[in-house]
């Protein structure tokens, strides 16, 4: 019997367990340099029963499992590289419940963050997670996404109140309660969270929704070098002003943006800011962060009150990574995710553009500058050898930089395929204890093999 066919017993509907070249295509690699490898079947569950039997059946047979959201994860993380199933989540797909006395929602792990955008909306409520892809919830949550707006609202393990979560042999677990708060055990709703596919399968999760703004302004200031952008970021987060997203993008990354969506703004490091609160309170803002704009020689300040321009704007930061890509056809591209305590960020990011400067690389930095991430964007190709180990030693430059001050390897995306090394260079006291914890949660090894930890024969 073919793996489909005894998938077939344990989800009896053939359009729902695919072995065609273009589903299996589609399911064999994410956004990244990557390479990719088809998995043999995948799978696509409508319901936790059906995850849990799925589970059950390669748990018993030794059979691989990757959980699959949007595919737009950065390091590898949905690439089945020793094939076995993919378990495609996108048609769990139900905003359960929303909660507007509560502040609350509860939705399925395939619901995109954009739907519960739209139905949050509908009661003057919002979930301000964004990563910039229109990502699945549970793929945000397996991954700890972060992205523009972690500055003032905190990334995906601030918002998870609970979970439902499978687990390797097919259990049914649900860490966390609907309460804001809990002293109630050890904090698995917490593990789960950034486990990237490796301890249990998330199905559902139960999330904080927050109030709509009723003033927004969004701000392009451009400034003379990175550093300056930095430390003015840096100055407006210290200052106490209410920022909502604060945005660095060099001079690079604007000039691609220009080609890409055909803009004119000023060629020139910049920072993309936003406010939201009262009308008053955000005029307070604005004015206190043109001012700190002004002490480190802000050349252009602009701002957006219309929902329009606004969106406009963001347009711009979300189109950089595409942007970049358009700009070499053909490329792949490498992202690095480190992220610094504040104090060091204008060092950090001058270091990295010198850095890929002196290397003579292709490169943007943008980052979300007001919680110290930051990321350069490096084009490669991933035929050429001496290419790859080229971006990859600078990656591990900056890595070095960011670890001497009191920093991490990957402030977001993960540690999935690419960071392993990283992981072990940043916390291998700690390796043990890890081994230990995928062991308790998956002793056979059959979710997600290769990703986080380094595979032990």
């Amino acid at each position: 019997m073919s793996l489909r066919e005894a998938l077939l017993e344990v989800v009896p509907d053939p359009l729902r367990v695919s072995d065609g070249e273009s589903v299996l295509e589609g399911h064999s690699t994410d956004l990244t340099y990557h390479p990719g490898r088809r998995p043999d079947v995948v799978v696509f569950p409508t319901t936790t029963h059906e995850v849990a039997s799925v589970l059950a059946y390669a748990n018993r047979e030794r059979i691989p499992v990757v959980p699959y959201g949007a595919g737009s994860s950065l390091e590898g993380h949905v690439i089945p590289i020793a094939g076995g199933i993919v378990l495609d989540l996108s048609r769990l797909d139900k905003v359960v419940d929303v909660r507007p006395a509560d502040l609350q929602a509860t939705v399925q792990a395939g619901v995109p963050r954009s739907a519960l955008n739209a139905a949050a909306a509908e009661h003057g409520l919002q979930f301000p997670v964004d990563p910039g892809a229109d990502a699945t919830l549970g793929g945000m949550a397996a991954t700890n996404a972060s992205g523009t707006t972690t500055v003032r609202y905190g990334g995906m393990r601030a918002q998870v109140l609970a979970l439902e979560v499978v687990l390797a042999d097919g259990t049914v677990i649900r860490p966390g309660s609907r309460a804001v708060k809990t002293s109630a055990g050890y904090d698995l709703r917490g593990l789960f969270v950034g486990s990237e596919g490796t301890l249990g399968v998330i199905t559902e999760l139960t999330l904080r929704l927050y109030g709509i703004p009723e003033h927004t302004v969004a701000v392009r200031a451009s400034f003379p070098d990175v550093g300056a952008a930095c430390r003015a970021a840096v100055s407006m987060i210290g200052s106490g002003v209410m920022v909502t997203r604060v945005e660095l993008l060099d001079a690079e990354t604007i000039a691609a943006v220009n080609a890409y969506l055909d803009r004119e703004y000023a060629e020139a490091p910049s920072l993309f800011i936003e406010f939201g609160g009262t009308e008053a309170g955000v005029a307070g803002d604005l004015e206190a962060t043109r001012e700190i704009a002004g002490w480190e020689g802000c050349e252009s300040f602009d701002f957006e009150t219309q929902q329009e321009g606004r969106a406009r704007l963001w347009e711009a930061r979300h189109s950089s990574f595409f942007a970049l890509a358009a700009r070499s056809p053909g490329m792949g591209s490498l992202s690095t995710d480190v992220a610094v305590p504040l104090s060091e960020l204008p060092a950090a990011v001058e270091f990295a553009r010198a850095r890929a400067d002196a290397r003579g690389r292709n490169a943007v930095i943008i980052g979300h500058v007001g919680d110290g991430n930051f990321h350069v964007g490096l084009t490669i190709d991933p035929d050429d050898p001496a290419d790859l180990a080229d971006a990859r030693a600078l990656n591990d430059e900056l890595v070095e930089f960011a670890l001497a001050r009191g920093g991490t390897s990957t402030g977001e995306h993960g540690i999935g395929l690419g960071k392993i090394a990283y992981l072990e260079r940043e916390h291998g006291d700690l390796i043990p204890y890890y081994r230990a914890v995928k062991a308790a949660f998956d002793p056979n090894g059959i979710l997600n093999p290769g990703k986080v930890l380094r595979e032990v024969s």
